[in-house]
């Protein structure tokens, strides 16, 4: 009931479409904008932000990278350390979301536990290459 079929003839086609396009809007937050929308705030749907904005920890970055954006301090984001603190605290809860890049960060002991024997085997891989 909800779905309608409409049928269209090759007259239907011949005529010249009276269809008026409208001029986008630049502050549509739907429409595929840079990170940074023209009116200057963010673009919390940029594809560039790479879903960070809407995860678990959504409303932590949200903080986190207003604060730097906005941030007046001679040294940029310098005032947010906080913020960046508690996104940094959130996402350690979810590790499988928010993966560890950097090998060399101190490790919780329950980390070192799993990983100690397969040390070994990482470093001869390391080594043959």
């Amino acid at each position: 009931g909800k779905d309608r079929i409409i049928f269209a003839t090759k007259e239907d086609h011949e005529t010249p479409s009276s269809a008026e396009l409208v001029a986008d809007d630049p502050d549509d937050p739907y429409e595929e904008q840079g990170l940074i929308l023209p009116n200057g705030d963010i673009n919390w749907n940029c594809p560039c932000l790479g879903g960070m904005a809407s995860g678990p920890c959504g409303e932590q970055f949200k903080s986190a990278f207003s604060c730097f954006h906005y941030s007046t301090e001679e040294i940029k984001g310098s005032d947010c350390v906080d913020q960046f603190r508690a996104m940094q605290e959130c996402m350690q809860k979810y590790p499988d979301l928010y993966p560890q890049e950097d090998e060399n960060e101190e490790k919780s002991s329950k980390d070192l536990e799993a990983t100690s024997e397969e040390a070994p085997a990482a470093k001869e891989e390391k080594g043959s290459s």
